[in-house]
């Protein structure tokens, strides 16, 4: 303890702390006077601190931003409030950019609120799956279509095959087996490739996550190799999600055995950690309009496996991009389409050692400002 105390009187002003940041942080009063920005902050905004120390939060925000609304939230509720994909700054202060916003108010002194921007906005990810939504519609139809066109070929190569078989010689025999099998898997990859073209509207219902995860859990462990262990760290008072509780089974199914066989392929004994949480801060700019999408359900999986190469995390939910020998590459993209169809998003976190799938959903409309009574469980 004493060496706690003495550490503490060598650590530099705080000033200091603070411009070693990389992130710009502002501080307003209670009449949304910026009183504090940081280095960072300086460099964003192309002014000294004392030169924003003269302006309000306002000055220094486009028309119609919503940071002062989240700021009122956040000295409402005491909480903490996250704004993804928000204009900052005007043309006189660096011009306008979108950023993440983390707003939450000082404890000691709640009438000075801490603004943290993030300009590597996680929103970025985001908006790539709901502003591509067109475009895909328009491959999947098109997808559809050539489906259609392959298999009816494929039959009749199959028949075709299948009726020469039996007055073929046995060498040319084989041959036709061979056809017929060739075209059983490119009938059965089109098959998997028709699942992308189905824009039908979900069969939606109140679905419990965690009796989701629990037969996740139970079809992963089945399969597992020896030697990983699963674990859960739910949050038992969330409310149900509207969804299809098997196109979610199948999300996290998928999810959950990428990393088994990830930790597997690395020969070191491992562990998957599934864990859900709710962010009532976390909303969404849905594009071509002015609404804001509430996500607040999170579910992760987590794995201390060898990780994702960085070279490939930005395409990681594109079809047919694998690290495996024998995967196709399906598999992350049809969970994104199925999270997409729900309406939420997903991102791939990945560091030197682990790898953890973050999947934001939005909940039942009536239940999204406040958790209602507990349906989940702890274990």
């Amino acid at each position: 303890m004493e060496a706690a105390i003495i550490a503490l009187t060598k650590l530099p002003p705080l000033r200091s702390i603070f411009d070693a940041l990389p992130n710009p942080i502002l501080v307003v009063d209670e009449n949304n006077v910026i009183c504090f920005a940081n280095s960072a902050a300086e460099d964003f905004f192309q002014a000294s601190s004392t030169m924003l120390a003269r302006h309000k939060l306002e000055d220094a925000m486009p028309f119609s931003s919503p940071v002062l609304e989240v700021v009122n939230q956040v000295r409402q509720s005491a909480g903490v409030m996250n704004e993804y994909s928000v204009g900052v700054g005007t043309p006189r202060m660096g011009g306008e950019r979108i950023v993440d916003l983390q707003t939450a108010l000082v404890n000691d002194d709640p009438r000075f609120v801490v603004l943290t921007l993030l300009r590597r906005s996680m929103a970025q990810k985001f908006d790539l799956q709901l502003t591509h939504r067109g475009a895909a519609r328009s491959v999947s139809g098109m997808a559809a279509m050539l489906a259609h066109e392959i298999k009816n070929p494929l039959s009749g190569i199959r028949g075709a095959a299948q009726l020469l078989e039996p007055v073929l010689e046995n060498n040319d025999r084989a041959l036709a087996k061979l056809i017929c099998e060739e075209t059983d898997r490119i009938r059965d990859l089109v098959d998997q490739m028709e699942v992308f073209s189905d824009e039908r509207p979900l069969d939606r219902k109140p679905v419990n996550i965690h009796v989701v995860l629990d037969r996740v859990k139970q079809l992963t462990t089945a399969g597992m190799p020896n030697g990983i262990v699963i674990r859960e760290e739910y949050d038992p008072s969330l409310p149900s999600v509207l969804g299809n509780q098997d196109q979610l089974v199948q999300v996290f199914l998928n999810l959950a055995k990428n990393a088994a066989e990830s930790i597997a392929a690395s020969g070191e004994v491992g562990e998957i950690t599934l864990t859900t949480a709710f962010r009532p801060g976390v909303k969404l700019t849905v594009p071509g309009s002015n609404e804001r999408v509430s996500l607040p359900f999170e579910v992760c999986i987590h794995d201390n496996g060898p990780g994702i190469s960085e070279d490939l995390r930005p395409h990681i939910f594109d079809a047919f991009v694998t690290t495996k020998p024998q995967g196709r590459g399906l598999g992350l993209a049809l969970v994104a389409k199925i999270v997409r169809d729900h309406g939420g998003v997903v991102e791939c976190i990945s560091r030197d050692r682990g790898t953890t799938f973050r999947v934001l959903l939005p909940m039942l409309r009536q239940q999204t400002d406040e958790k209602p009574e507990p349906k989940g469980k702890n274990k």
